[in-house]
């Protein structure tokens, strides 16, 4: 039984939903939106409630915080600018970045903070796009000095424990100037701060605030009318709240509450790497363009060259291995999620086959429990969506689970 050699097989369209019920079913997730396309057929599953102790259902128009998958999404601002020549790959950041001038490198990424010698040469808009600039997040070195200082200066985190930051743009930039660099610009993959600085560069470069960029350039192209920085007022009945579970007990501890939380109003940052609340619907217009080399209907949102870019490897075979390295000593960290290879601008890109999906699938995942990808071998995109973080591995169990029965499910 089956659906011709563009789709999925009905048995395995069943087998995902059972596999994915059977997540919910646990108890461990309350609720998650799935969906599926392939050639001309997009199948949506929504499964379980909002809240972890019932009420409303999951529905296909429930808006999730996106986390970590904002990051593909937001670097297309960027790539608007490369296509209108107001921005070049290898230009220094500095006119517009003055922040980022004349910057000092630690000796060692574990040493303290003065113990520091000049950068052999500026930032530039390259280092910002593939996460080479010099600065990052890594959980595994958490008891770096560095480390420790960029929470302490809000760069990375709130003081309450949020991990988005809380400040203004301009104040963000100047605490990170403060701060010297962990490896020479240009120099190794460094997680998550590039993408922060982006969204400052699309501002000052574009002159808009980097949602009104995103949203007149991208968004509403697009038609992704329930995507954005914050979920307004009327419709903050379709979000439901981030759990964070007890990793010892399993019990549902509320990260971020709807009404009154964190995406329940304008953020004072409006975050390129975590920051989107959208659906799934939403996710599958802009990763279909993708897929469509740039192109949504009759619209060119993207050029060609651009997409090309964005979504193939652009490091160095010393800096794939180093990320690969990080990747796998972070292993029991992010439950096997993110070991994929290579990156190319905000998004991961296929680079080896470890598992069910081939060489050249490009997306990302986030830390609260959603994952959206595309293959163009197989003209597919797959998105699942929950609000069950990554503090235990139930949401990654779910995600691989869902990418194998996925993969499974292609009826040719």
């Amino acid at each position: 039984m089956g659906t011709g050699n563009s789709g999925f097989s009905e048995a395995g369209l069943r087998r995902m939903r059972q596999v994915l019920a059977r997540h919910v079913g646990s108890g461990k997730i309350p609720g998650l939106v799935a969906l599926v396309s392939r050639g001309g057929q997009t199948h949506v599953e929504a499964i379980g409630t909002m809240r972890h102790d019932g009420g409303a259902p999951m529905r296909r128009d429930t808006i999730f915080r996106m986390a970590s998958t904002t990051k593909p999404v937001a670097v297309a601002a960027a790539m608007v600018l490369l296509d209108e020549c107001r921005l070049r790959l290898d230009d220094p950041v500095d006119q517009w970045l003055p922040e980022l001038a004349d910057r000092r490198v630690l000796k060692r990424p574990d040493g303290p903070l003065d113990d520091t010698v000049p950068a052999r040469r500026p930032i530039t808009v390259r280092d910002l796009l593939t996460s080479t600039f010099g600065l990052g997040i890594d959980m595994t070195a958490k008891r770096y000095p560095i480390l420790t200082a960029l929470f302490e200066q809000g760069v990375y985190g709130q003081e309450d424990g949020w991990l988005l930051p809380g400040l203004e743009p301009d104040e963000w930039m100047r605490r990170l100037g403060t701060l010297p660099l962990m490896y020479q610009p240009g120099e190794r993959w460094q997680y998550n701060i590039s993408n922060d600085v982006l969204g400052v560069l699309v501002a000052r470069v574009s002159g808009q605030p980097f949602e009104t960029f995103l949203r007149e350039r991208i968004f509403d192209p697009l038609g992704m009318k329930d995507t954005g920085f914050h979920v307004p007022a009327d419709k903050i009945d379709r979000l439901p709240p981030l759990y964070a579970p007890d990793p010892q007990t399993g019990e549902f501890i509320v990260e971020d509450e709807a009404e009154g939380g964190h995406h329940s109003r304008p953020p004072a940052f409006p975050s390129g790497g975590g920051g989107l609340d959208s659906t799934v619907d939403d996710y599958h217009a802009y990763f279909r363009m993708l897929l469509n080399g740039g192109m949504h209907g009759t619209q060119r949102i993207l050029s060609r060259p651009s997409v090309e870019l964005m979504t193939t490897n652009r490091l160095t075979p010393e800096q794939l291995a180093a990320r690969e390295a990080q990747a796998r000593n972070a292993v029991h960290l992010a439950y096997g999620l993110s070991q994929q290879g290579g990156w190319g601008f905000g998004m991961t890109v296929r680079t080896y086959r470890g598992d069910f999906a081939p060489v050249g699938q490009f997306g990302w995942d986030g830390g609260s429990g959603t994952t959206t990808y595309a293959d163009p071998e197989h003209q597919l995109v797959g998105i699942l969506l929950t609000q069950t973080g990554t503090s235990t591995p139930d949401s990654a169990r779910a995600i691989h689970d869902f990418w194998t029965t996925l993969y499974q499910a292609m009826d040719d």
